[in-house]
């Protein structure tokens, strides 16, 4: 139950919460980049992952700037920050592709599309909540 949890476990999940929210929102970018080049451009798989990636990945950002890490943003938006977001971001990417890859081998391609995601959105969130949030969090002081 998360109403028992303690409040740093509740804000948390909260948080968990609404990075899923914001990368429901750029799944659906991404599933639809990703077979608009697959198709319309007829790139590659890895290169259509690749432009998709880079298309979720900065709305990724403005969405988790403004919402998710609002508070330990300022909401406010910056190069460095977003570098920094990206580049946190590509380690993502490597395990996004990679199971993108060896799963279109033996499952159809939209399901390996999916576990992709789901890959990727769990090493994301722990990058961008550890890495590039929770270090502004950790120079202010201000608790999990």
């Amino acid at each position: 139950m998360i109403d028992a949890a303690p409040p740093a476990q509740r804000a948390f999940a909260f948080q968990a919460a609404k990075f899923a929210g914001v990368g429901f929102i750029n799944a659906t970018v991404d599933f639809a980049v990703f077979f608009f080049a697959l198709t319309a451009l007829a790139l590659s798989l890895v290169a259509a992952n690749v432009l998709a990636w880079m298309v979720a990945v900065s709305g990724s950002y403005v969405l988790n700037s403004l919402i998710t890490f609002a508070a330990e943003s300022g909401r406010r938006l910056g190069t460095r920050a977003y570098i920094t977001f990206v580049a946190s971001q590509v380690l993502g990417l490597l395990a996004n592709t990679a199971m993108l890859v060896i799963c279109a081998a033996f499952i159809p391609l939209i399901a390996a599309k999916v576990a992709a995601i789901v890959v990727g959105f769990a090493v994301n969130f722990s990058l961008a909540r550890f890495v590039v949030f929770g270090g502004a969090q950790a120079r202010s002081g201000s608790p999990s």
